[in-house]
C-alpha cells in the first residue's frame, strides 16, 4: 500500500516536472498568452465580486461587505420603473435593426469585395472601408453631429435634391434616432466586420469554383452555392454572438449622439445604467440592472447556441 502511494506521488511529481519543462519550452508563446489572461482576470473576473452591491444599500464610505443587505429590493425597484422598460424597448429596437439589416450588410459587402478582380482596387476599397473603425466615437460622433446639423451637409444635399423645403435638426427628432444610430454604426464598422468573412472566404478551395465553372455555373450561382455555403459556420457563430448581445448597445455611440431632445428613443439599457449609477449616484440600483441584464444575455446565448446546434450543427459553447 505504501509502495503504491509512493509510486503515485512520484508519478504526480514527474507529471508536474514535465508540465514545467513544457511551459519553459513554450516560454515565448506563453509570454504572449499570459498578459491577456491577466487582463481578463483583473477586468472580467475580479469585478464579479462587486455584484454583491446589487443586494445592498451601498455607500462608498462603507466597506463592501459592511453595507446593509436588502435582498431583491433594487431589482423590484427597476422592474417597476417605466423608464427602465423604455430603455429595454429602445435597446431591442436598435438591436433588431443591427441583427437583421446590420448583420447582413457586412456579409454582402465581403461577397462583393471578393468578386473584385483588380487586386490594387480591392485593397484600396477594403482599406477605406475599415479605416472608420479606428476613429473613436468622440471624433466620429462630432463629425456626424456636424453633418446632421441644420447647416450640415445632409440638409444641404437634401434641399439641393428637392427632398425637403427647409433645414431639419435630424438629431433632435426622436423618431429618426434609431436609423441615425444604425446607419452611423454600419458606416463605421461595416468594413471591419467584413474582414472576418473575407478571411473565411479566402480559405475556400479554388477547385470548387473551377468545378462549378465547368458545370456552367455563373457568378451569382457560385456565390450562393459555394461561397455562402462554405462560410455558413462563420455566419452561424457570429449570429449567435449578435443575438446574445441584443441587450447591449454601443455605449460610446449612444452617449455622444443622445441629447435631451431625443432621449425618449436614445436611452438604452447601457445609458440608463450610466445615468442611474454615475449621474444619479444610485450604485446599488444600477448594479442590479446590470446583473439582471447579464443573466438575460447569458440565457439568450444558451438559447441561440442550442438553436444553432439543432439547425446547423455549429456551437460556441
Amino acid at each position: 500500500m505504501n509502495q503504491q502511494k509512493a509510486e503515485k506521488k512520484m508519478s504526480n511529481s514527474s507529471r508536474f516536472q514535465r508540465g514545467i519543462r513544457s511551459l519553459w519550452k513554450q516560454r515565448e508563446l506563453q509570454a504572449m498568452v499570459w498578459p491577456g489572461l491577466i487582463w481578463m482576470a483583473v477586468f472580467s473576473y475580479v469585478p464579479l465580486v462587486f455584484l454583491y452591491i446589487a443586494f445592498t444599500d451601498y455607500r462608498i464610505s462603507t466597506p463592501l461587505f459592511e453595507n446593509n443587505f436588502v435582498g431583491l429590493k433594487h431589482f423590484a425597484a427597476f422592474l417597476s420603473d417605466d423608464r427602465f422598460w423604455r430603455s429595454v424597448y429602445n435597446t431591442l429596437g436598435m438591436s433588431a435593426l443591427r441583427i437583421t439589416l446590420g448583420f447582413c450588410i457586412p456579409i454582402f459587402f465581403a461577397l462583393m469585395l471578393n468578386e473584385i478582380k483588380n487586386a490594387k482596387f480591392k485593397r484600396l476599397v477594403q482599406t477605406l472601408s475599415y479605416m472608420p473603425h479606428f476613429i473613436s466615437w468622440a471624433i466620429f460622433g462630432g463629425i456626424l453631429l456636424t453633418w446632421l446639423s441644420q447647416s450640415g451637409i445632409i440638409n444641404q444635399l437634401m434641399m439641393a435634391l428637392g427632398l425637403q423645403d427647409k433645414p431639419i435638426l435630424y438629431n433632435g427628432d426622436p423618431k429618426k434616432f434609431w436609423w441615425i444610430a444604425f446607419l452611423s454604426d454600419t458606416l463605421k464598422e461595416m468594413g471591419w466586420s467584413a474582414i472576418i468573412y473575407l478571411a473565411a472566404i479566402s480559405g475556400i478551395d479554388p477547385g470548387l469554383y473551377e468545378a462549378a465553372e465547368l458545370d456552367g455555373a455563373g457568378r451569382w450561382s457560385k456565390m450562393w452555392n459555394i461561397t455562402i455555403q462554405c462560410i455558413r459556420p462563420t455566419i452561424a457563430l457570429l449570429f449567435i454572438l449578435a443575438v446574445s448581445g441584443c441587450l447591449t448597445s454601443n455605449f460610446d455611440q449612444i452617449f455622444f449622439l443622445s441629447n435631451s431632445a431625443n432621449m425618449a428613443r436614445s436611452e438604452t439599457i447601457d445609458l440608463y445604467i450610466y445615468n442611474m449609477g454615475i449621474v444619479s449616484g444610485r450604485f446599488s440600483f444600477s448594479t442590479a440592472v446590470l446583473f439582471f441584464r447579464s443573466i438575460i444575455a447569458y440565457g439568450l446565448l444558451r438559447l441561440c447556441n442550442f438553436t444553432s446546434v439543432k439547425l446547423t450543427g455549429e456551437s460556441i459553447i
